[in-house]
């Protein structure tokens, strides 16, 4: 995770001076390219296809009302002329012998609109009102409806007026008609009419013009009613959300970019409410990254001086081996050694920041001295009681980088002892144990101690880089070190539960278990 981090540091060739550069770029990047997104949608944007959506759908179901309605006026104006021409037959009739004058024949026919009238009843046909001159029939329609009728009789009707109610439409209004009409309760009691077909057409036209620009007037009146109630029901917010995702993506690390929830209980509201939280969260790993990198980049400078500072120390050191005093004997190779291991740091810490990866130098070698080299160099209090436990059997190998495996075990220790000493008793003690043992062919130590053990709050982020620490003025760095360390080798750290104090489990398989690349 540490080179991770490390490496968004130096990802995008960064000038030493500008850590985040990388950073930067790719969110400059990122921005620019949904800005043109942006514009270049704008001619078809959501509102307006939103709108021709609308008008064409609302359109279609004023079409669908339209040819019914159609059907229906020619139905009606057909049924009038029906019935004008039966009260013409009447009136004919009511003349006395039935021998119409030419004069009343012509105005009967003129007020009903037709041609010739006649009636068929009981069988018998008998023409009321004569035609001038011979006439040919063009098409026939039939008005008469059965009294009950089934759903898809029904239907089936209404389709066929719909498709007559076309056929007058398109035609050249030249044709004759013949219509039949009920004039009795029998179905063969009927009245036929002969008319040309040019007035029901004009009819048509007139009626269908009417109706069209009334349901063009309603289908935009509609779709302006829906458009405006979906635009801002739905389309603002969506609109809102995606121009601060823009805007957010300019400067994620700025926190009044982060959009502010409306409080809707829907699936909008509850978008905003994850976005804001995924801003939040994502401002707070930014702004992370970036005090790393700015770590990193001090944490080098540094390490550079300590490094020189230290070589000092070490030429000093070395000059302290030619001492015949015994004390002097007895504690320079440890100050000599603990010297080589800072040196190696520093370098490892350099190569750490320039993203390379760290060399393992694994070797076989007995577990139990190294163990106690790191025992013998922990910062204990004068009169402590805690006490060191080593169940290691002296002929357990284990075969790891010594230089990281010291410094695995030195955090562990340390944590160990600060976490007694921070007890609520200090001056009770406390015990750590260090077991080991063989797992086939991995290396298993348990470091565990007496103390108040981890917290549970603190579990969570426990090898997360300052985020895990327990203690008041700790990096949090211990951990994240040394489970990155234990990967390195192909292994693992990780903490055990236990109902008192603290263990945690390091795993180092062989080279023969698991080669590292």
């Amino acid at each position: 995770m540490l080179q991770d981090l490390e490496r968004q540091k130096t990802t995008g060739g960064d000038a030493p001076g500008q850590p985040t550069g990388g950073l930067s770029q790719r969110a400059g990047a990122f921005a620019s390219a949904m800005r043109q997104r942006w514009n270049s949608r704008v001619t078809f944007s959501l509102p307006v296809k939103l709108l021709i959506i609308t008008g064409v759908f609302v359109m279609i179901a004023q079409i669908l009302i339209f040819l019914p309605a159609l059907a229906s006026f020619r139905v009606n104006w057909l049924n009038d002329r029906i019935n004008t021409a039966l009260v013409s037959a009447l009136a004919a009739d009511a003349v006395p012998g039935r021998e119409v004058p030419p004069a009343l024949r012509n105005e009967l026919l003129r007020t009903a609109l037709v041609r010739a009238i006649a009636v068929r009843r009981g069988g018998a046909r008998r023409v009321i009102l004569p035609p001038v001159q011979e006439i040919n029939i063009d098409v026939t329609y039939d008005m008469r409806q059965p009294v009950r009728l089934t759903l898809m009789d029904q239907v089936s009707l209404r389709l066929h007026h719909i498709g007559d109610a076309l056929d007058v439409m398109r035609s050249d209004g030249e044709r004759t008609m013949r219509v039949i009409g009920l004039v009795g309760p029998r179905f063969d009691d009927v009245i036929e009419i002969v008319m040309p077909e040019e007035p029901l057409q004009r009819a048509m036209w007139r009626y269908g013009t009417e109706i069209f620009w009334l349901s063009l007037f309603v289908a935009l009146a509609t779709a302006a009613l829906v458009y405006f109630a979906i635009n801002q029901l739905l389309v603002k917010p969506i609109r809102k959300l995606s121009r601060n995702i823009v805007d957010y993506s300019e400067n994620p690390e700025d926190p009044t970019r982060v959009v502010v929830p409306s409080g809707r209980s829907d699936e909008i509201g509850r978008a905003e409410e994850e976005l804001a939280h995924m801003q939040r969260q994502l401002s707070l790993l930014l702004k992370q990254k970036t005090r790393l990198a700015q770590l990193g980049l001090a944490v080098s400078k540094i390490n550079h001086d300590l490094r020189n500072m230290l070589a000092n120390a070490q030429l000093i050191s070395d000059r302290l081996a030619d001492s015949s005093d015994p004390t002097v004997q007895r504690v320079a190779p440890k100050l000599i050694a603990s010297l080589d291991r800072a040196i190696n740091f520093c370098n490892e810490t350099l190569r750490f920041g320039r993203t390379e990866e760290t060399t393992l130098r694994r070797e076989v070698f007995a577990l139990k001295p190294l163990v106690e080299e790191v025992v013998g160099t922990l910062p204990l209090k004068p009169g402590g009681q805690v006490i060191f436990d080593i169940d290691v059997d002296p002929a357990l190998m284990v075969d790891a980088d010594r230089g990281h495996l010291y410094r695995i075990f030195s955090n562990l220790a340390r944590n160990a002892v600060q976490a007694i000493e921070a007890g609520d008793d200090p001056s009770a003690g406390g015990r750590v144990t260090v077991g080991g043992r063989r797992d086939n062919e991995t290396t298993v130590v348990v470091v565990s101690d007496t103390g108040p053990g981890v917290p549970a709050r603190a579990r969570e982020k426990l090898f997360q880089p300052f985020q895990g620490s327990t203690r008041r003025g700790g990096t949090g760095l211990g951990l994240p070190i040394s489970a990155e360390l234990a990967q390195l080798h192909g292994g693992s750290l990780k903490l055990l539960d236990t109902a008192t104090g603290a263990a945690f489990e390091l795993r180092i398989p062989d080279r023969s278990a698991r080669p590292v690349p």
